[in-house]
């Protein structure tokens, strides 16, 4: 047996007593199933196809069946996915305003096949409209590639942090590095160590959502600046200054940061956090408005979320966000009736 310090550097052991994949040498797995799904839903729905011919959206992503996963071995990461999906799509003729349904299948969406090479069919349901089949087919065929590109990118970029340890090396070593490559010194993400210990940056996921709400865009940007609306849908006392530099602090404290850029009916930045999450750790969220016909989407961007708080994050923008503002806009048609 070999003594202490004079063995295989990438035995696992010999670095952390917890046994953790250092040096990124042992073969360690990801299931990517479940996040994929989601991903695959987010930036798929919605999409909003625009022609000659009229206008089509993408609805439900009905049917969605496969699995993903990211591997890592030798510091290298290997992914394997494999999706059968079908989606629904609604169109309106410009010329004639008829309306018109169909659906959209991608059979085979794998590693093995580049996404130029994706097969996407085009049905319609029985009727006239294949001037909407046709813009589907094209252009519509060009916005699903696109919004697969960009659940394939986030795969192998968000999804897989963390994946890649740091590797052993001096601390004055690295702190130099970090230092000379920044031009300042250490952030706030890194946790200090113990002398002999690399400090470790929280791996963290980007939150890509898109919500459409019954309202024109400077009415929903006024739910997130004004304190009596802010408080009406979280049923809580709030603190909100919205100016640049302004705090934010809503659900009894278990949220709170500051307004960081606004710009009225159109673009809100946040720093914000959740209580729950490491201390002074903050993710940037950018709230953007657009006005769509009598409608308003929201895009919803927050960066820096703590890995272990994605699901949960993702939970509070959907539940305690966007649906009780969704409860309180039709209230207020309610009671204008």
């Amino acid at each position: 047996m070999a003594k202490w310090g004079q063995g295989d550097p990438r035995w696992i052991v010999e670095e952390r007593a917890d046994a953790t994949n250092v040096n990124n040498w042992h073969w360690t797995e990801r299931d990517a199933t479940s996040w994929s799904k989601r991903k695959l839903k987010e930036v798929l729905e919605g999409l909003v196809v625009e022609g000659e011919a009229g206008r089509c959206e993408i609805g439900d992503l009905k049917h969605v069946e496969g699995e993903a996963s990211c591997n890592s071995r030798k510091g290298k990461l290997i992914f394997f996915y494999e999706w059968n999906l079908r989606l629904s799509w609604k169109g309106t003729v410009k010329e004639s305003g008829e309306k018109h349904k169909g659906s959209v299948e991608i059979p085979n969406l794998s590693e093995e096949n580049e996404v130029d090479d994706t097969e996407i069919n085009v049905s319609k349901k029985k009727g006239e409209g294949d001037v909407l089949k046709d813009l589907m087919r094209t252009e519509g065929a060009t916005k699903v590639r696109e919004a697969l590109r960009d659940y394939l990118k986030a795969l192998k970029t968000e999804f897989t942090l963390g994946m890649i340890l740091p590797t052993k090396a001096p601390v004055g070593q690295e702190l130099a590095t970090e230092r000379k490559a920044s031009g300042s010194t250490v952030q706030d993400s890194v946790t200090p160590q113990s002398p002999d210990m690399v400090g470790v940056k929280i791996p963290t996921v980007r939150i890509h959502m898109r919500e459409v709400f019954n309202s024109p865009a400077d009415e929903l940007y006024s739910i997130f600046t004004k304190k009596e609306l802010v408080q009406k849908f979280s049923k809580c006392p709030a603190v909100i200054e919205a100016e640049k530099g302004g705090k934010l602090q809503m659900f009894e404290g278990c949220v709170s940061g500051e307004y960081t850029e606004l710009v009225p009916s159109q673009r809100i930045v946040l720093k914000w956090r959740c209580r729950s999450w490491p201390d002074e750790h903050y993710a940037t969220v950018a709230l953007n408005f657009q006005d769509v016909a009598a409608q308003s989407e929201l895009e919803l961007e927050c960066k820096g979320v703590p890995v272990a708080h994605e699901e949960s994050t993702r939970q509070c923008w959907k539940k305690q966000y966007f649906e009780e503002i969704h409860i309180l806009l039709q209230q207020s048609k309610d009671n204008m009736e």
